[in-house]
């Protein structure tokens, strides 16, 4: 038996990860309350795996979760219900007490690492595509931060400044859960803490910060072509990119 997450954000999503259950309801339905907007199906509340109501603090969010609910056939399967699971992560692993300061320590640790920092010396087409696509969003986060993340060739471990660390924090830790919970999951899709940070502030689109991660893989692919297997284990992580991205342009 594996041992359970320390991460309060994965240890959630492994607590996801159920059995389809038999459809039960009708209809789902938005309304607002004290507490938000929240999911009812035939008018009664929905609750997260950890009993809490399935609440979020913006309409579109709660349509897009009703609507995945309405999708669902004689089955509900969580795999199809990228929103609704991000939701629930964020509900049970961010936003309760003690939780929020570790996923904000998770977020600044890839940052500390960021994939945008560690580059290929060879070959020199890999050189130029990465350079392409990470180098803007480099030196917008110096425009940004009023520093430079530090650069290092292959996989050797680089230090960066603590002070752009402590920037790239205090740049998030004020948002709301659902943000950090949004960004969280962005940064653990990417292996980038800048790139959901850029899609945030409005300098990528989640599309440009997916493909920026894919950098290396893309390059893979156009030498010795696509694995149906990887591709669509790549799918399936976009929609979760995506659903991420809506609860940020909500939020904006």
């Amino acid at each position: 038996m594996s041992e359970k997450s320390a991460d309060p954000v994965k240890r959630v999503q492994e607590a996801a990860r159920q059995q389809r259950l038999k459809r039960f309801y009708k209809a789902a339905g938005v309304e607002e309350g004290k507490t938000g907007f929240a999911v009812r199906l035939d008018g009664r509340a929905v609750r997260t795996p950890g009993k809490a109501p399935l609440a979020v603090p913006a309409r579109a969010i709660a349509e897009g979760i009703a609507a995945e609910w309405d999708a669902q056939g004689d089955y509900v399967d969580p795999a199809t219900m990228p929103l609704t699971r991000l939701a629930n992560t964020i509900i049970d692993g961010v936003a309760i007490a003690g939780s929020r300061a570790a996923v904000i320590d998770e977020i600044v640790s890839f940052g500390a690492s960021d994939l945008l920092c560690y580059r290929a010396e060879e070959p020199d087409g890999l050189v130029e595509r990465e350079r392409a696509a990470w180098d803007p969003v480099l030196a917008w986060a110096r425009d940004r931060f009023g520093a430079r993340f530090r650069l290092a060739a292959g996989i050797v471990h680089v230090e960066q400044d603590p002070a752009i660390l402590d920037k790239l924090r205090q740049d998030i830790e004020n948002e709301d859960s659902f943000v950090i919970g949004a960004l969280a999951s962005m940064t653990n899709l990417t292996g980038s803490a800048l790139l959901p940070l850029a899609v945030l502030r409005g300098f990528l689109s989640a599309g440009d910060a997916w493909a920026a991660a894919h950098v290396d893989e893309d390059w893979q692919i156009s030498l010795w072509g696509a694995d149906a297997e990887a591709a669509a284990r790549r799918a399936f992580r976009w929609k979760d990119m995506a659903a991420a991205a809506q609860v940020l342009a909500a939020l904006a």
